[in-house]
């Protein structure tokens, strides 16, 4: 009964059993666009909050079970695993992260989103597909057609999740908590592909190397001793401490890291007072850290500290007030493409698609959580690629100036979808392919 659903399924899905040439590829992906479109179209229009995504799963779910994929679900919350277990061979995962931003649509576009949610942290706001997760989703729908139609071509098992909470980094631990690499098959490589608003649609990058940086989230808290705004000599201003500090906090990538290292320090918030003639008696600053090693990293965190403390003492704050500093628990671990899968799918990519829509591109200091599978075992080879998403017309005429064009996360982007779509799944089985590939 299952090899019959199995054969239903495959042939369903415009199964060709010969080998496939890169044309042939190309064709089949061409004639699924229609239906991918539809289906991308569907999940802009309905998009969800982190952690909240069950009906973003369940779309994925659909697929994967009539694609014959053995498919479960709530993993890690919102989690979903398809395993397709198709002879000897490697383990491959490909992920796709579900989530969307707490943003309002201003596209324009006809299928924009109208959605309203509350986030975990009690927040109600519009939301947006504003990091282009939906153009991830459909993709792997594209790609787990395409490999079940090739499956003649392959051996060993896919393993398929789609992943929630990417946006606040907690996604892809959560699904490794709830036994990702013990309840299911665990995986020899990890690949994922993220949708770019610094490439022309249809180009493909890549790094080798750490991709994407450690993502810390700071607080602190500065207090000082209030009083009239009129008799600032009876008072400890917060407001002018936590103003040294903001100012000295450059100076930790500017004067203390080694020029050729990169790093971040932002004061993203700074909240202090209730009025024009108080000197409240304390001020909150919230700051993003971004890094590449485990070193910097370390050295961004205890500077921080350090800085804090000594301005407060140099501002006469006593002992029993002195700045108070928060490091997130769950800070998202920087990106980390190993060396041989990258440089190998790399090849393969300019063998496929030609060197012109393919190069070598800087790191980022965005953060993604889908370190988090390579950390969990540092064998598993891992590799997370670009797409390149803005339409072509908008990026010749920003001539290169990135400042014209709309970034990821926000309200304004809207990716060439199409383009995306198409080259990401082409590109994600011609990756798949190189690890599942029978030699």
């Amino acid at each position: 009964m299952m090899r019959r659903k199995m054969l239903a399924a495959m042939l369903s899905a415009g199964i060709m059993a010969s080998p496939v040439s890169a044309q042939q590829l190309n064709q089949a992906i061409r004639q699924d666009m229609p239906q991918l479109m539809t289906i991308y179209r569907d999940l802009h229009q309905h998009p969800e909050l982190s952690l909240q995504e069950t009906r973003s799963a369940g779309v994925l779910a659909a697929e994967a079970r009539r694609l014959g994929f053995e498919v479960t679900e709530r993993v890690g919350g919102t989690g979903v695993v398809a395993v397709l277990r198709n002879g000897t061979g490697p383990t491959l995962l490909l992920r796709a992260d579900m989530d969307a931003l707490p943003v309002d649509e201003q596209t324009g576009l006809p299928f924009a989103s109208r959605a309203r949610g509350t986030s975990l942290a009690g927040v109600e706001s519009g939301i947006m597909h504003a990091c282009g997760h939906d153009t991830h989703m459909t993709t792997w729908v594209g790609a787990a057609r395409r490999l079940v139609a090739m499956r003649d071509q392959w051996s060993g098992t896919l393993v398929m999740i789609g992943q929630p909470g990417e946006e606040i980094g907690l996604g892809a631990k959560a699904m490794l908590d709830d036994g990702l690499f013990t309840r299911f098959p665990k995986p020899t490589h990890a690949i994922a592909f993220h949708d770019s608003a610094t490439l022309p649609a249809g180009m493909i990058g890549y790094t080798v190397g750490p991709a994407l940086a450690n993502a810390d989230s700071v607080d602190i808290l500065i207090r000082g001793v209030g009083g009239h705004g009129a008799a600032p000599h009876t008072t400890r201003d917060p407001i002018v401490l936590a103003s040294r500090i903001v100012t000295s906090l450059q100076t930790l990538v500017s004067r203390e890291l080694d020029p050729l290292d990169s790093a971040v320090v932002t004061v993203g918030s700074f909240h202090a007072g209730t009025k024009h003639n108080i000197i409240s008696d304390e001020a909150r600053l919230q700051l993003t850290v971004r890094s590449y090693t485990p070193e910097i990293r370390r050295q961004l965190l205890d500077g921080i500290a350090r800085i804090a403390r000594g301005e407060a003492i140099a501002a006469g704050v006593p002992e029993d007030r002195m700045p108070t500093v928060t490091v997130a628990q769950n800070y998202t671990p920087a990106t980390v493409n190993t060396e041989a899968l990258t440089r190998g799918t790399a090849e393969r990519f300019r063998a496929h698609f030609g060197a012109d829509r393919v190069r070598e591109v800087r790191p980022v200091m965005a953060g993604e959580d889908f370190s988090q599978f390579h950390l969990a075992d540092p064998t598993i080879e891992s590799l997370i690629f670009w797409v390149g998403g803005v339409p072509q017309q908008r990026w010749d005429a920003a001539a290169g100036n990135m400042a014209q064009l709309p970034s990821l996360h926000s309200p304004f982007w809207a990716p060439d979808a199409e383009a995306v779509i198409s080259t990401a799944t082409e590109a994600m089985v011609v990756a798949a392919m190189g690890v599942l590939g029978r030699r």
